[in-house]
């Protein structure tokens, strides 16, 4: 029992990585700023998405490992395969808009933390994006993964600065699951929304897909890899519980207005001290560096699957040239615009985050038909519970996103 109990701990090891990637990358420098925001203007209302959001999360990060493990494809492969080149570009296009957006705001997020700590942002930028573009394309697959996996190190700092913010730690854990009296506010719908958006991505669903691809895991490990998944959307999320308490606790017990969800850093020094600002704004950085180098994967994925070229990190760059030369282009327009004056980042990282969730429907459904095509996926397709609360949720999704536009747009 106990030889049964560590080899399967030694293969969930081995199988470890895709799925946490994605769901912590999930917590990039757009998802750090959206969750400080949504704790500064809902309190602990806004931990009450939390639970939710993880079961969704982990439900979806597991049918992309299953598709990927099972056809060896990434999707945007089945999508130009089984919808054709139209529909292919369509969703190309409508992804590379919403992941650079997401992009711009990483770099952005790096320069305001930059600031706050008094590093000279421009300098400190290029050569950020010199050690992104250095670390995908000069380490082969295992050693990257590995890099990326212990940036989730980083993301105790937020756990200090929740601390340091001396919460009601009872009342933290009851928001969890008991519904707010805010909840049909016309606030509270826009900024879930924006939490939707930046926690289960569109760009998520094609790298993880895409990444699992490149680890070349076997079909005997996909119990492994359905583990994984749920661990990753956990891990995720219980950082995004301590990151919304850090605001939730100062801020808007304080009735603090952040209208600039940057600024948590430097707002919430007056209550949780100097340390607990240096605390979350270095997050911010590291949070931001692992965004910027996986949602511009992600991009660089879909752009050679959707067009056919080769693109894997094990591909020397010789041999992937158009993998590697999307994936530094992502970077670097988006450095240009962020180091323009007056650049608005609030504004870009609400709306950007917004865009993940209304796109999020469209995406769902290609990835319910693919898996459950039976010629595809045979046994491994979806079972009636996953259907069931997948599209229920696509639904959801789709009529919260309609209502979110119409409020902003009409001023409803």
């Amino acid at each position: 029992m106990n030889k049964r109990f560590f080899k399967n701990i030694f293969i969930f090891l081995g199988v470890l990585g895709p799925s946490v990637i994605t769901t912590m990358a999930g917590n990039d420098g757009a998802g750090v700023i959206t969750y400080a925001a949504a704790g500064a203007q809902l309190g602990y209302a806004a931990l009450f998405l939390l639970p939710i959001l993880t079961v969704l999360y982990g439900v979806t990060q597991e049918m992309g490992s299953r598709i990927a493990i099972v056809t060896g494809k990434g999707l945007g492969d089945l999508i130009r395969e089984r919808f054709g080149v139209r529909t292919a570009m369509f969703v190309f296009f409508a992804l590379l808009i919403a992941n650079f957006g997401t992009i711009v705001t990483d770099v952005a997020a790096l320069k305001t933390a930059s600031e706050m700590l008094r590093i000279p942002s421009t300098p400190f930028i290029i050569v950020t994006i010199i050690f992104c573009f250095l670390i995908v394309t000069v380490t082969k697959y295992e050693k990257s993964q590995k890099i990326f996996l212990s940036g989730i190190v980083f993301y105790l700092a937020y756990v200090f600065a929740a601390f340091m913010g001396r919460p009601h730690w009872g009342e933290t854990l009851t928001s969890l699951v008991i519904p707010p009296q805010s909840l049909l506010t016309k606030n509270y719908l826009l900024i879930s929304i924006a939490v939707l958006g930046t926690t289960i991505t569109p760009w998520g669903q094609f790298f993880v897909q895409s990444y699992m691809k490149d680890k070349n895991v076997s079909i005997r490990k996909l119990k492994f890899a359905k583990l994984e998944a749920y661990v990753g959307a956990f891990i995720s999320d219980f950082f995004t519980y301590f990151i919304m308490i850090a605001t939730a606790s100062t801020l808007y017990i304080n009735h603090i207005i952040l209208d600039s969800g940057e600024k948590a850093a430097l707002a919430i020094q007056p209550f949780a001290g100097e340390l607990a600002g240096i605390l979350f704004a270095g997050g911010l950085i590291v949070a931001a560096i692992i965004g910027i180098v996986i949602v511009s994967l992600a991009s660089a994925y879909a752009f050679t699957e959707f067009f056919g070229f080769t693109g894997s990190l094990d591909k020397s760059y010789k041999k992937g040239r158009a993998f590697y030369i999307n994936y530094l282009i992502n970077m670097v327009l988006a450095t240009i615009l962020v180091l323009t004056p007056f650049f608005p980042l609030f504004f870009i990282v609400l709306y950007t985050q917004a865009l993940n969730g209304i796109l999020l429907p469209l995406f769902f459904f290609y990835l319910l038909k693919i898996v459950n095509d039976k010629e595809l996926m045979g046994e491994h397709v979806n079972g009636r519970f996953y259907n069931i609360f997948s599209v229920t949720s696509t639904v959801f999704i789709a009529i919260a996103s309609v209502a979110a536009v119409s409020i902003s747009l009409l001023g409803l």
